[in-house]
């Protein structure tokens, strides 16, 4: 492409642009897409924006009368090769475009048979899944928090509790038989309707343990605290606390500091995070060590594998205050807590008195129509 009356710099740069191999892919360059945008907001068209593209090649270059030489003998020869060039660009566009729209179909496609075949299996499943729901009732404690304690579901925790005889106790879901099995007449067979044996112990202190001769711990939800004694005036640099996602290990060093045998080296029951995790020595006499769960929505029943293991019932869950709770979920637990009490006076919920109120503004609104023999649910 040669414009018309450039000068020796200008010839130079446009015959390197328009006549040198690009190794260039420009089918999806987008440098210049804000050059073409700003002329497409200006011009208001496609036709208007081609119309400027080709205008440019018709007044500042020789593209529809072809190179030097390209003629053959025939005056349009150039503009004939040029209309080629043009169909062929476009063509190679066009094909593009087509491709990639196959190609979102098919993945469009493939995503709805998933989905179809999702839902058939969620119906197929769904019978099995049916169960009858109890509603669940939430009280308010003297704190002004509410206690779910007598909330949490039996059919989790309360299976194969062993009692102290020996006896081993199975308890199944509601609507089924509970069977006694004892250790001590096997012989004899099983033993149909037997009463269960209760656990009478108190719940654990701070809902963890004690090792005997290793360390106390305590636990919430989030995190747990162990405490293990130490030889008094115990410093830092006396200790030897590895702590790992599922391992613990802790060794008091000797006069030589070398380590002497470990009272803590044992895989945890459960993992931990580590980045949040830490130990400090309180009193130079206690090492307390504070690991927070990877999955703070679940009760430990020993802090390491092979320890003396607690009864996951016993577990008192810690009250919680409605100032704790965030905007929505205090709202859903407000209403719960309305609903509840307008049920115990007789009174209607907050959805029914919502209805009564819009028949009410009907009513007012329609003092023609008879309401008298109208069922309303």
């Amino acid at each position: 492409l040669y414009p018309h009356n450039p000068t020796k710099v200008q010839k130079k740069e446009i015959r390197n642009i328009t006549m040198a191999p690009t190794t260039t892919n420009y089918l999806d360059d987008d440098r210049f897409d804000g050059l073409y945008l700003n002329i497409a907001n200006q011009t208001q068209g496609i036709e208007p924006l081609l119309d400027t593209v080709f205008s440019f090649l018709r007044r500042k270059s020789d593209f529809f009368a072809g190179p030097p030489g390209s003629s053959n003998g025939k005056d349009d020869a150039g503009t004939e090769a040029a209309i080629a060039k043009v169909n062929e660009v476009l063509k190679k566009h066009a094909d593009i475009y087509l491709r990639d729209k196959r190609r979102k179909e098919e993945v469009e496609l493939e995503k709805k048979k998933k989905k179809e075949k999702q839902l058939r299996r969620n119906e197929e499943e769904a019978p099995k899944k049916k169960a009858v729901q109890e509603e669940d009732v939430i009280e308010l404690g003297e704190d002004g928090g509410f206690d779910i304690s007598n909330n949490r579901s039996s059919t989790e925790n309360d299976k194969n509790a062993k009692s102290s005889d020996g006896t081993t106790v199975t308890r199944q879901s509601a609507g089924e038989s509970s069977s006694v099995k004892s250790t001590a007449d096997e012989a004899g067979g099983e033993q149909d309707n037997a009463e269960e044996v209760e656990d009478d112990s108190p719940p654990p202190l701070g809902n963890g343990g004690t090792v005997p001769g290793k360390y106390t711990w305590t636990q919430t939800l989030a995190e747990l605290s162990v405490t293990i004694p130490l030889p008094p005036n115990t410093r830092a640099k006396d200790l030897k606390v590895v702590m790992s996602k599922k391992h613990l290990k802790v060794s008091l060093k000797n006069n030589d500091h070398h380590e002497n045998a470990p009272q803590i080296d044992a895989p945890l029951t459960k993992p931990i995070i580590l980045d949040d995790s830490f130990w400090t020595i309180e009193d130079s006499s206690r090492l307390v060590l504070t690991l927070q769960k990877s999955n703070q929505m679940e009760w430990w029943d020993a802090v390491c594998e092979g320890d003396p293991t607690i009864n996951l019932q016993k577990i008192v869950p810690e009250n919680s205050n409605l100032s704790d709770l965030d905007g929505e979920t205090r709202q859903t637990v407000e209403k719960m807590m309305y609903d509840q009490r307008q049920k115990a006076l007789g009174l209607p919920t907050a959805e029914e008195q919502k209805k009564f109120d819009i028949l009410e503004k009907f009513k007012a609104a329609h003092p023609e129509m008879d309401f008298s023999n109208a069922k309303i649910s």
